[in-house]
């Protein structure tokens, strides 16, 4: 019984000790006291701190704050807020897909860049740069043609063309739709090639002579004709479903394809983009024909090629085609490095051959 009477006045005596520490206690300031702090607070603002002592989890304290009559801005605010916001951001950014955004504030401080052009305008596209764009070289020859003559060779140029066939019976003559299919697949090997050399370089601890960079660019630029296309025909949903099928598998064909013969892999890419040059070379003729309508070039085609503010469709058709010509040597000419018993490391890259 002295026992049980002990503990239970050991108990009560501990908990009265404790009961500080494990309640929360609210403390409302007066208005005098409110007044006198006023100087520390907003004009129109005044706080209440509440603190709660948690001993379970270390003693940590925990506070918060509760506003009380805090100012609503008005619509005018509100109004000059949201233009600065806009400012800050740059106004709408054509070519990021960001119309009607708020500014994204971030604890970084990782703030865009405002970009000119060269007559002072702003640049308005955000997946390219001004330093990015160029002038195609049109003078190159696009009837090059590289004879296969090994077994690699005869592999690659037939596999190539035997990938035409469905692609003309599917798309025929619809060649807005062939050229926005053709540049899905067409963007993938620079990106695989780049991928694995770079791997390469990181695992042997060596340079790549500028081929990561220069097979980079090459999707790079593929991916612009393809935003270019799309601004040029409007894609279905069963061609955006053919996209995703014919990416996957062309993508793991072509990684595997990579991996095992580089230069079977070069040397089908050259031929791909040999058909790519006659299926231009074929729209042009349709739009000539006037089957196809020459509609005003993309905005974004106009500045990423600086072609003149009333260039068309067939102006853009002709530089793509151009690209493409160039995309051929490349990758003919890393084939031919292979061939020799060479690594691509070995001869300088043709960074920005356009």
């Amino acid at each position: 019984m002295m026992m049980t009477r002990g503990g239970a006045k050991a108990a009560k005596s501990l908990l009265a000790s404790a009961r500080p520490r494990l309640f929360s206690t609210i403390r409302t300031i007066s208005s005098h006291e409110a007044l006198s702090a006023s100087h520390l607070l907003k004009p129109d603002v005044a706080s209440t701190w509440i603190w709660t002592r948690a001993p379970t989890i270390g003693g940590m304290r925990f506070a918060s704050t509760i506003t009380l009559g805090e100012k609503t801005p008005t619509k005018e605010e509100d109004a000059n807020q949201k233009k600065t916001e806009k400012e800050s951001t740059g106004g709408d950014a054509a070519g990021g897909n960001n119309k009607g955004d708020k500014g994204i504030a971030s604890y970084w401080g990782v703030e865009p860049n405002k970009i000119t052009k060269e007559d002072g305008s702003e640049w308005k596209w955000n997946c390219f740069r001004p330093w990015e764009t160029y002038k195609a070289d049109l003078t190159i020859d696009l009837k090059k043609h590289h004879v296969p003559t090994t077994f690699l060779d005869r592999l690659a140029y037939w596999t190539v063309k035997s990938l035409r066939w469905p692609t003309d019976l599917f798309f025929q003559r619809r060649y807005g739709c062939r050229a926005m299919m053709l540049e899905t697949v067409a963007a993938v090997p620079g990106m695989v090639g780049g991928m694995l050399l770079h791997c390469k370089s990181l695992r042997r601890f060596e340079q790549s002579g500028g081929w990561i960079k220069a097979l980079l660019e090459e999707a790079e630029n593929e991916r612009m004709h393809l935003m270019t296309f799309m601004e040029v025909a409007k894609p279905k949903w069963y061609e955006r479903a053919l996209v995703i099928t014919v990416q996957g598998v062309f993508f793991n064909a072509y990684f595997l394809g990579y991996l095992i013969s580089p230069k079977f892999a070069h040397r089908m890419v050259g031929y791909l983009e040999e058909e790519a040059i006659h299926s231009y070379t074929e729209f042009l003729k349709e739009l000539d024909k006037g089957n196809i309508e020459n509609v005003p070039a993309p905005a974004i085609a106009i500045d990423y090629w600086r072609l003149p503010a009333d260039a068309t469709l067939r102006d853009v058709v002709i530089v793509v085609r151009a690209d493409e010509a160039h995309h051929r040597d490349v990758n003919h000419f890393a084939s031919d490095i292979h061939y020799q018993g060479r690594e691509l490391k070995e001869a300088p890259a043709p960074i920005g051959y356009h």
